[in-house]
């Protein structure tokens, strides 16, 4: 039996994803969560064989979750879900450690085999993200600014572009508030912007956030 956990700020994809699952024989879904936050205290409490998370989600988010959950389960697979699956994102995921990364379009059938084939110690990208990738490789087009960040920054980004402050920010991530601004100021000159909203309009025009989730 794989035990999976289901990481997703709305309900009602968690509910989707559950009831696709339910169907599944050797599959169990023994939990769910709303943020990062949960998912790791989920994950040190219960330890999961997979982790179907998503990658943006106020507060902590996937990313940060991603790196604490195997810091403390290193067996755990975790499987990075995304609506946003255009570079740098997915490749950033999978060096934290994921073992693999799918779209929110992957249809069900690949979403199952994905979470039975990480179980398994198999590393997996759906086609639409595989496809996206090596096309940003053997294009001639202008690379992403947003493969400069760092992963701190990329996560700060998404923090950002989701309406929280500075403050929150620090706290969510245990600094002090004049660090995530040395993180915000580098991460603006890199983009050649001076602000937040510059970096929100430069993130959605990149495919990099879903619009859904900005705080308008």
């Amino acid at each position: 039996m794989i035990n999976v956990l289901l990481v997703d700020d709305h309900e009602l994809v968690r509910t989707g994803i559950s009831r696709i699952l339910m169907d599944e024989r050797g599959i169990k879904v023994i939990g769910e969560a709303c943020s990062g936050e949960e998912a790791v205290n989920f994950c040190r409490q219960h330890e999961p064989d997979v982790v179907l998370m998503d990658m943006n989600m106020p507060g902590m988010g996937g990313m940060t979750a991603t790196k604490r959950i195997l810091h403390y389960c290193p067996d755990i697979k975790i499987l990075g879900l995304s609506i946003s699956c255009e570079e740098p994102v997915p490749t950033k995921v999978m060096q934290l450690g994921a073992a693999g990364f799918i779209s929110k379009n992957t249809p069900p059938k690949e979403m199952v085999m994905a979470i039975k084939k990480v179980y398994n110690g198999v590393r997996h990208i759906s086609d639409e993200v595989a496809q996206k990738m090596a096309l940003a490789k053997v294009n001639n087009q202008q690379p992403n600014p947003f493969e400069g960040l760092s992963d701190r920054e990329m996560q700060i980004m998404f923090m950002i572009t989701q309406g929280q402050k500075v403050t929150d920010i620090a706290e969510q991530l245990n600094v002090s508030a004049k660090t995530v601004n040395s993180y915000r100021y580098r991460m603006f000159e890199k983009l050649s912007i001076s602000g937040d909203v510059e970096l929100t309009h430069m993130a959605l025009r990149h495919g990099m956030i879903d619009i859904a989730k900005i705080d308008m």
